[in-house]
C-alpha cells in the first residue's frame, strides 16, 4: 500500500489550515490529530563535519543592529563546502556527466521510507557492514520493500556529532573504524527493490576501513546509478522501522555535486 498519497494530503491538509479553500474543505481535509515530525538533519555550524579538503561551514554578520529609519535589520554571508553536515550528494559528485543538484527530479525528493536498525551490530563492531540479510530480516517482519522506498540505515554514529575523532574512530594506525553499507545490499535495493535513495549516519557510504585506503567504491556505485544520497542524518532512533515518509530538501544551485540538506519525517 502506497503510504505517500496520505503525506502528501497531510501537507496539503496542514498548509490549508491557514486558509487555501472553502471552510467545509478544510475542516474535511483536515487531519484527526496534529502531524508528527522528525528532524533528521544536525544543525549546520562551524563546528559540523565536512569534508577534510573543504572549507567548513562560515556565516557571517553583515548586519544586526536597528537601522536609521528605526526597525531591526539582519542580514548574513554564508560560505563553505557542499558535502558537509547533514547533506546530499548529486550523481555528478562521483559520476561524470550524471545529474547535477539542480537537475535531481522533485518526484524523488519526498518518499515512503524504511529505517533498517543495525545500531546494535554496529556497537558490537565498528566495522559492521550493512548486509543483504539485514533486509531480508527487515522484510520478514514488515514487507516486500516498495519501488520508490527512501532507505535509511540506523547505526547511532550520530550520537557522536560533533566530534569528528570520534565519528571517525581511527585507530593507533590511523585506520578508521566506521561501519558502512556492502556491495551485495545495495545491488539488492537499487537493482532488484528499485529504491530511490539511500541515507546513513556516518560520513561515507564506504565503510571507514575501505575510505582509509581511499576506496570509495560503494558511494561511486550508487551515484553511478543516477540516484542520490544522503550522509549525516541524524535521530533515526525516533523514526520507526516503516510507516514514515521522508522529505529531503536543499537549495537549487546550477551544477551542484551536493549541498547541505533538510531531511525530516512525517510519522504515521
Amino acid at each position: 500500500m502506497n503510504r505517500l498519497l496520505p503525506a502528501i494530503a497531510l501537507i496539503i491538509a496542514t498548509a490549508c489550515a491557514a486558509g487555501c479553500g472553502s471552510p467545509a474543505r478544510e475542516r474535511s481535509a483536515a487531519p484527526s490529530a496534529p502531524p508528527r515530525y522528525v528532524d533528521l538533519t544536525h544543525e549546520l555550524s562551524s563546528d559540523s563535519i565536512f569534508w577534510p579538503t573543504g572549507e567548513t561551514f562560515r556565516l557571517e554578520k553583515v548586519a544586526d543592529g536597528i537601522t536609521e529609519k528605526g526597525y531591526y535589520y539582519a542580514s548574513n554571508r554564508f560560505s563553505g563546502n557542499e558535502h558537509g553536515g547533514t547533506h546530499i550528494d548529486a550523481p555528478v559528485h562521483f559520476a561524470q556527466g550524471h545529474w547535477t543538484v539542480d537537475q535531481i527530479p522533485l518526484e524523488s525528493l519526498i518518499g515512503n521510507a524504511i529505517v533498517v536498525d543495525v545500531s546494535a551490530a554496529s556497537s558490537s563492531n565498528a566495522d559492521y557492514q550493512v548486509s543483504v540479510a539485514d533486509f531480508a530480516a527487515w522484510e520478514k517482519a514488515h514487507q516486500a520493500i516498495e519501488p520508490g522506498t527512501i532507505v535509511l540505515i540506523r547505526t547511532d554514529f550520530s550520537k557522536r556529532w560533533p566530534d569528528a575523532a570520534k565519528m571517525a574512530n581511527k585507530d593507533s594506525q590511523g585506520v578508521a573504524h566506521y561501519p558502512g553499507w556492502s556491495l551485495p545490499a545495495l545491488k539488492y535495493l537499487y537493482e532488484e527493490r528499485k529504491v530511490t535513495a539511500s541515507g546513513h549516519e556516518t560520513t561515507d557510504t564506504d565503510p571507514g576501513l575501505a575510505t582509509t585506503k581511499d576506496d570509495y567504491s560503494l558511494e561511486a556505485y550508487i551515484l553511478g546509478l543516477n540516484h542520490y544520497q544522503i550522509e549525516l542524518l541524524t535521530n533515526l532512533d525516533q523514526v520507526p522501522e516503516f510507516g514514515a515518509v521522508v522529505v529531503v530538501s536543499f537549495p537549487k544551485p546550477k551544477g551542484g555535486s551536493g549541498f547541505p540538506a533538510r531531511v525530516f519525517a512525517i510519522l504515521p
